[in-house]
């Protein structure tokens, strides 16, 4: 990674306090168990979706149509596999430690209608497992075949003006929601992130990550509304909603947007991260 410009107290500070607030939030951990809604109304129903391989189905098709293209003679994709693995190993050390204890506090939880109970590992189900390799890859591959053929940087003169709305936005939210301990996290976390592109001179490089992320959505809505109830009785993935905003796009909360941007970033940053440092040895 590359090392901050400035490495004065002010600038550690900025990055590390909202880190200090997480870990303030998550000593407190009065999070009330049996809670988790299940009770979410589906935008439509489809009988084939009741089966508790259901989580397994949707991680198969996530990552089918990516790894199909993956082998396209101008993206060449596979031959990034070397850097997408290190990558994604090193956000999943972030995001399944989160994903275990927040499922064991009851901040979320999974509905065992829709995953093979056999294959539940340390409180996660084995599609939730997957769910951090085929999530990145298939989001990935969109920034990869993006920045081959979408060459103009559309987002080039507005991306700073984005990172700071959304930095002031996620540190605002999370004041004012204090105590709700996804959206807290997951807000602080993301503005952490962020400010490290500030301070290392590096935002610049966020313009062509949004156009990924926005694009992603789409592939997104898709499969977190299967997730969180939007085609079945009941959703796959669980909420305890006093402990997020409890809005909803559709049946998806709106937190979820803010993960899957932190996760993604996250992805992105190491991918290249891994691809530059091939470069320089090379």
């Amino acid at each position: 990674m590359k090392r901050l410009i400035t490495t004065g107290p002010t600038q550690i500070a900025t990055i590390i306090a909202p880190i200090i607030g997480v870990i303030v939030l998550w000593l407190r951990d009065n999070v009330q168990a049996g809670q988790l809604d299940f009770t979410v109304e589906p935008l439509t129903k489809y009988a084939p979706f009741e089966t508790n391989f259901l989580y397994l189905f949707i991680n198969l098709f996530t990552i089918l149509f990516p790894f199909l293209l993956s082998f396209d003679r101008r993206v060449h994709f596979y031959k990034k596999w070397k850097y997408l693995l290190p990558a994604t190993l090193v956000t999943a050390l972030v995001f399944i430690p989160w994903d275990i204890y927040f499922t064991q506090i009851g901040v979320w939880g999974f509905n065992p209608d829709y995953y093979y109970a056999p294959l539940k590992i340390m409180d996660l189900p084995l599609g939730e497992w997957l769910f951090f390799i085929t999530i990145p890859y298939g989001c990935v591959f969109i920034y990869e075949c993006l920045n081959y053929y979408v060459k103009k940087d559309i987002l080039k003169y507005i991306s700073p003006l984005i990172t700071y709305l959304l930095i002031l936005t996620l540190l605002t939210v999370s004041i004012i929601q204090w105590g709700k301990m996804y959206t807290v996290t997951t807000f602080l976390l993301t503005a952490a992130f962020l400010m490290y592109y500030i301070f290392t001179e590096q935002q610049a490089k966020l313009s062509r990550f949004y156009m990924a992320f926005i694009i992603s959505m789409i592939p997104f809505l898709l499969v977190n509304g299967i997730l969180t109830g939007g085609a079945t009785d009941a959703p796959v993935v669980v909420y305890n909603n006093a402990e997020n905003l409890g809005i909803r796009l559709g049946t998806i909360p709106l937190d979820d947007v803010v993960y899957c941007l932190l996760l993604l970033l996250m992805n992105v940053t190491f991918f290249e991260y891994f691809k530059n440092r091939s470069k320089k040895i090379a």
